[in-house]
């Protein structure tokens, strides 16, 4: 639009994470506008503005180059605005689209009510997780968990005998995997121990080993900053420990991407031996380490891994049953993992909260804010069950009781805004959920208009759409918008 570009994140299609694939997406365009080169030699500079926010998208506008799609609301106007207060080289982004950021205050924005705090992203998090990321201020209480907890210890006690164990954790967005794993490191906190742990990433699906590249950089401490000697020579350091072999840590260099400057013996191999030797190079580290301390290894998210990472996860759950070694993968309903029914491997599904735990996870939550036995039954119902939504549902309540007595109760009432029922952290999730529904979608449309609940077993949503898990997507997402 004019010498200014305006892409969206979440639509047409939601993702659940739109607003940190737009900062990745920012950050990724001013690292590498100024390395352009122009007719002129002289660098480009780019200020990038990011919001999030309800918007409604109409009809195509005009035609050729400058057709656009005519979109309401306030939030390109922010990201508008925002843009313009950045410096070169620099993303803003709006208090809503989040975190990590220096705060430049308050700022009066033109076309803007009131004052908005703008906020500048500098990097992605070092947080280990994004679980970590989005709980920098400390961990939810975990509630109705305790038998899940106690069975993951005792799989942790096999392993550390010398009968390694797999443990597959499989339930739903929001579920609370992420916090039993949280859990499980805690339990350890003190006991002589190796932890591995690798996230996998929606945004990289086809990268090769990335949640294993991903987990080797942190653990060598590879900075953006530093040079390739100084990354080959922190990575010499860490694989030291395990008495890494020269061969198997040109190998280990080479995934990671660095040149080798000589110190590593160079090999003529065809690029499926180079693949063959790299997985064998990091099931040996497996091994060795393992014979030095029991090892917890925690692969999360494997419904995002990429074909290789799950290659190497096959070929140790094959070797496991020998070594020290307790391997928790998490996933989601939609990954089918096909290591179940063997001897060494337990399967794990984590269920819907009972309604006395939901009450305790809402007690939790609020501390020592009562919340009244209506508002209480409502957050209960429209979460159903799932403690991410019972934890988002409760914090919008009690930030709306801070800005007057009436707003608590107009966060969850029955209205038709969606902005005013769904917190915007579980707004993505959802829109996406509906999106992944595809034709079901518009069912869904006419069961907000229609009154929002349906019979399970005899409704239309049913005979229109008969998966099971795509009915209870349907019905989740109508009880907190309706």
């Amino acid at each position: 639009m004019g010498d200014g570009v305006l892409a969206y994140f979440g639509y047409p299609q939601a993702h659940e994470h739109d607003a940190e694939r737009a900062v990745r997406a920012g950050l990724a365009i001013v690292e590498a506008a100024p390395k352009l080169e122009t007719v002129a030699g002289a660098p480009l500079h780019v200020r990038v503005g990011i919001a999030t926010g309800i918007v409604v998208v109409g009809d195509l506008l005009g035609s050729g180059e400058a057709q656009e799609r005519g979109v309401v609301g306030d939030t390109p106007n922010l990201a508008a605005r925002l843009q313009g207060i950045a410096e070169p080289d620099n993303v803003v982004i709006a208090e809503g689209t989040r975190k990590l950021l220096t705060d430049f205050g308050p700022q009066d924005l033109k076309g803007v009510a009131g004052l908005t705090h703008a906020y500048e992203a500098l990097r992605e998090s070092s947080q280990e997780s994004r679980f970590e990321a989005l709980h920098t201020t400390g961990l939810t209480a975990l509630v109705g968990r305790d038998e899940e907890l106690e069975l993951l210890f005792r799989r942790w006690v096999r392993a550390k005998a010398g009968e390694g164990q797999v443990v597959l954790l499989f339930g739903e967005a929001g579920i609370g995997k992420s916090r039993l794993s949280a859990a499980l490191l805690e339990r350890l906190t003190g006991e002589l121990h190796v932890r591995l742990r690798y996230f996998c990433s929606p945004q990289h699906t086809d990268s090769a080993l990335y949640p294993i590249i991903g987990h080797m950089a942190r653990a060598a401490g590879l900075a953006r900053e530093d040079d390739a000697r100084t990354r080959l020579d922190k990575l010499d350091a860490l694989l030291a420990k395990s008495a890494t072999s020269r061969e198997d840590a040109a190998f280990l260099a080479e995934m990671l991407s660095l040149p080798n400057d000589g110190r590593y013996p160079a090999r003529e191999l065809t690029p499926q031996q180079r693949r063959q030797k790299t997985m064998e190079a990091l099931i040996g580290q497996v091994e060795v380490i393992s014979r030095q301390a029991p090892v917890l290894m925690i692969f999360e998210d494997a419904q995002w891994a990429d074909p290789s990472s799950l290659e190497v996860v096959g070929r140790l759950v094959d070797k496991i049953d020998a070594l020290r070694v307790l391997l928790f993968l998490t996933f989601r309903p939609e990954f089918t993992a096909p290591w179940t029914g063997r001897q060494h491997v337990t399967a794990l599904t984590l269920n819907r909260l009972a309604a006395r735990d939901v009450s305790a996870l809402i007690d939790h939550v609020a501390g020592n804010t009562p919340l009244a036995g209506n508002i209480r039954q409502d957050i209960a119902e429209r979460a159903d069950g799932i403690p991410l939504f019972v934890e988002e549902m409760t914090k919008a309540v009690l930030e709306a009781e801070g800005e007057g007595a009436g707003a608590a109760a107009r966060a969850i009432a029955l209205v038709p805004s969606p902005a005013l029922a769904v917190p915007a952290s579980l707004h993505a999730s959802l829109m996406a959920r509906l999106d992944r529904l595809g034709p079901a979608k518009a069912i869904a449309r006419s069961g907000l208009r229609s009154g929002g609940s349906f019979p399970m077993r005899c409704s239309p949503l049913c005979r229109a759409y008969p998966s099971r898990s795509g009915t209870r997507s349907i019905r989740r997402c109508l009880a907190l918008y309706w």
